[in-house]
C-alpha cells in the first residue's frame, strides 16, 4: 500500500511541551520505531480547547461514569469547555481517517483507562475513570484500535495493536474502492488465517454473515462485517492458537513436501512452541513452501504475507 497509516496521538507523547507544568512526555518508541511506519496526528486537548501552558492541574471529579473536569486547587470546572471542543474535534477527525489513537495514561482528558475520579468534596480517588477526551473519542470511534503509551510496552498488546491498525489501514482502502458484498468477501477470504488466529469462532461467525450478504443493505452488512471483525481482531493472538493455524497450514504441504523439508518445518514450529523462535521463523518458512509449491490461496493470506511496514515494527517487539 501507499499510504501511511495515520494514528491520532496525545501530543505530549510526541515530544511537544504542551502538560500543565510546561513539559512533555517524550515516548521514544512511539516516535522512533512506530513513528517510522505510520503518520501521525497530534492532539492535546488541555491545550487545543484554550487552557494556557503552563497551567493548573486538573482532576476527575464525581461520578465515575460522568465525571468533571476540575481545576485542584482554584475548583473550576473546565467540563463545559472541553465538552465543546470534542465534539468540533472528533468531527475534523473523521476526516482524516484514522486507523487507531494511542493515548496518555492517567490524563484526565486523554487516559483510557483507571484515570482517579475524585469524590465531591474531596477524598481519596478512585482508579476507575476516563478521560473526557478519551471517552468521547471511543464513543465516536468504536471500531478504531486505541491504547495508552503504557500498556505498548507489554510484547503482546504492542503486536496486536499494531496488527489492529494494518487492518483498518487496508479496510479505509477497500472503502474507497468500494464496500460491495464481493470485496468484502475478498477482504474475508484474505485475512482468513488471521481471523483464525484471534478467534476460529468469529471466524466461523463470519463466514456465516457473508453467506447470507444478499439479505442485507450493502452499508449496513459491511458495517456489521467490520465490527465483527474489529472486535475478533482485539483478542489475543497467544501462541497456542498460532500454533494451530500453524499446523492447519503445514496440513495443506501434505503431498508436496519432501520427508526433509517436512521435518525441517516440524522443527520450526517446535522451536516456536518452546518459545527459542519467533513466530516469524514458521511464518517465513510456510511462506517460502506456498510460492514454490504454487499454493495460491496461501500466498494472498496476510498472515504469512503482512504488510512490509507491520513485519517491520514485529521485529522490534
Amino acid at each position: 500500500m501507499d499510504n501511511i497509516p495515520k494514528l491520532g496521538i496525545s501530543s505530549c507523547l510526541l515530544g511537544n511541551k504542551v502538560r500543565y507544568d510546561g513539559r512533555h512526555k517524550y515516548d521514544n518508541w512511539l516516535v522512533e520505531t512506530l513513528g517510522r511506519h505510520v503518520q501521525y496526528v497530534a492532539v492535546c486537548p488541555e491545550t487545543e480547547c484554550g487552557l494556557p501552558v503552563p497551567r493548573e492541574p486538573m482532576r476527575l471529579v464525581g461520578e465515575v461514569c460522568k465525571p468533571r473536569m476540575v481545576t485542584v486547587n482554584s475548583g473550576i470546572d473546565h467540563t463545559p469547555r472541553m465538552l465543546d471542543w470534542c465534539s468540533l474535534t472528533i468531527a475534523r477527525l473523521v476526516e482524516e481517517e484514522l486507523c487507531g489513537f494511542v493515548f496518555k495514561s492517567k490524563s484526565p482528558s486523554c487516559g483510557l483507562e483507571r484515570v482517579k475520579v475524585f469524590p465531591v468534596g474531596g477524598g481519596t480517588g478512585a482508579r476507575k475513570g476516563t478521560g473526557i477526551f478519551a471517552c468521547e473519542f471511543t464513543r465516536a470511534f468504536p471500531l478504531l484500535p486505541v491504547e495508552e503509551e503504557g500498556r505498548l510496552q507489554e510484547p503482546l498488546l504492542r503486536e496486536n495493536f499494531i496488527g489492529r491498525v494494518f487492518i483498518m489501514q487496508r479496510w479505509l482502502e477497500l472503502k474507497k474502492q468500494g464496500l460491495t458484498p464481493g470485496a468484502v468477501m475478498d477482504f474475508h477470504h484474505r485475512h482468513r488465517l488471521l481471523l483464525m488466529s484471534h478467534s476460529p469462532d468469529a471466524y466461523r461467525a463470519l463466514d456465516k454473515l457473508l453467506m447470507e450478504a444478499q439479505g442485507h443493505k450493502p452499508q449496513d452488512f459491511a458495517q456489521t462485517y467490520l465490527r465483527l471483525f474489529m472486535q475478533a481482531a482485539a483478542r489475543p493472538a497467544t501462541p497456542a492458537k498460532h500454533l494451530k493455524v500453524l499446523r492447519h497450514i503445514m496440513g495443506c504441504f501434505k503431498r508436496e513436501l519432501t520427508p526433509g523439508e517436512k521435518a525441517e518445518l516440524l522443527e520450526r514450529i517446535e522451536a516456536y512452541r518452546l518459545g527459542q523462535q519467533p513466530l516469524s521463523v514458521p511464518l517465513t518458512l510456510l511462506g517460502h513452501y506456498a510460492r514454490k509449491y504454487g499454493k495460491e490461496h496461501l500466498n494472498s493470506q496476510y498472515y504469512l504475507n503482512p504488510d512490509p511496514r507491520e513485519l517491520a515494527l514485529r521485529e522490534h517487539i
